[in-house]
Formats: structure tokens, sequence, C-alpha cells
């Protein structure tokens, strides 16, 4: 009965004021050397550890999900499992730690879940990565591409060759990789989510190599979504 449901402090139906109801800046300064791990970011980023609530809308789906030890990824990782998905998450090997923490969160779910770190910048890691995928977990039918790369550089003078190569061949070329590599397991109903962001629409002067692959990712997706609507496959992109 709804008078006996009780409700904690960090729960998703509690009312609370959005104002005071996540931490304030200013922040100390804590730089860390790229790629980052958030268990070392003070105060600890949410990802909805402890308010996201599962109903089982993704009960029996297969996911893959890039970039899923930390920021939208973890999130991401955290709602899918507590939403009835088996996952396999994909993350650098320096993630590790961060990873292993998702591991714990989505496991105490009652899903299956599965580590594959790897480098997404080798096209040949990106086939491997979803052949290994559908092995993990019988099959696959969400894709979530969330990965990404972003070093910002004050002018384009300062904006290295190996810099803008690296960040689209992890924004860009990774995702196409992935994409091509998925698509031919996807059944009917299946879906693929890309990772876009305001950049592809609103750029900001410093992210002159990272804005280009937030466009780059828009004008893939409704490329893909084009061509996969007639084999009942949606694409979608998120742009945070």
């Amino acid at each position: 009965a709804a008078g006996s449901f009780a409700v904690s402090s960090t729960d998703q139906y509690s009312m609370r004021d959005p104002t005071t109801q996540y931490p304030q800046p200013p922040f100390e300064e804590q730089p860390q050397q790229a790629p980052g791990l958030a268990r070392d970011m003070r105060p600890r980023p949410d990802h909805g550890e402890d308010s996201y609530v599962g109903f089982g809308r993704l009960k029996g789906r297969k996911a893959l999900i890039t970039g899923g030890d930390s920021g939208i990824g973890r999130a991401v990782a955290i709602a899918f499992a507590r939403e009835g998905a088996d996952l396999v998450l994909n993350y650098l090997p320096e993630e590790e730690p961060d990873a292993r923490e998702v591991l714990e969160l989505v496991q105490a779910s009652g899903v299956k879940a599965h580590a594959l770190p790897g480098d997404i910048t080798s096209e040949a890691f990106c086939k491997q990565l979803v052949q290994q995928a559908v092995q993990q977990l019988g099959g696959l039918d969400i894709l979530v591409n969330v990965a990404g790369k972003q070093t910002y550089q004050e002018s384009i003078l300062d904006l290295s060759t190996e810099q803008f190569d690296a960040t689209f061949k992890t924004n860009v070329y990774a995702l196409f990789w992935l994409c091509k590599a998925a698509i031919p397991h996807l059944p009917r109903g299946a879906t693929i989510i890309n990772t876009a962001s305001i950049q592809a629409y609103d750029q900001s002067p410093i992210l002159g190599d990272y804005a280009p692959t937030k466009s780059a990712i828009v004008g893939f997706t409704k490329v893909l979504a084009k061509q996969l609507a007639k084999q009942g496959i949606r694409v979608n992109a998120v742009a945070p």
C-alpha cells in the first residue's frame, strides 16, 4: 500500500530543494593526470549510486557500454543494471579502480556484468570488443557509445596533430568501428545510443578538436538512423 512505502533521504521520490541538493563550489584544486579517476575526486560525483530506482524496464536486454567506469557511462551502467539489463563495460585499463566499483554496484542489482578493458582507438580492439560482448552476453541489443576524450587548448596554435588525431580516434573513429561491428548482431528492436554534446551546437573556443567530433557524431547518428530504420533498429544521440 502507498501508505506503507518508506523512502530514504537519498530516494528519488523524496522532495528536495534543488538549490541545496548537491555540493556547491568552490571546490579544492585537485588536478589528475588523464584519464583520471572518479574515486579520487572531492566531492565524489553522484552517478545515481544511492538514488536511482529501477523498474525492470530493460529486463533481459544485453548492453555494451563504453566509458563505463565513470561519468555518464557509469550512470548509464547503474541505471541499466537496475532496470534489469546484463552488461559489458569497456574502459581504459588504467581506470580499473573505478570500473571495479561499478561492477560491484551493478552486480548487486542481480544482473550479469562483465569487464572488457581496452583502448577503443584501435580498430582491431573495437571489433574484438563487440565479438567478446556478444559471446559473454549471448547476443547484443543495446550499444551505448559514451567513451570520449576532451583536452582544452586556448589556441589552435597549441593544438598538436597528435592531440587532434587522438580526440577524433576516440570520439569518432571508435564510434564508427563499434557501430559497424555491432550492427550484424543487432536484432529488430535493438538500439544504438551515441553521446553528442552541446559542443555540437554551441562550441567553446577552447575545444578546437573536441567540438568538431561532437558535430560529426550528430551527423553520423542521423545518417545511421536513416540507414537502419528499415531494419527496425533505432539510432539516437544524447547531447548533454
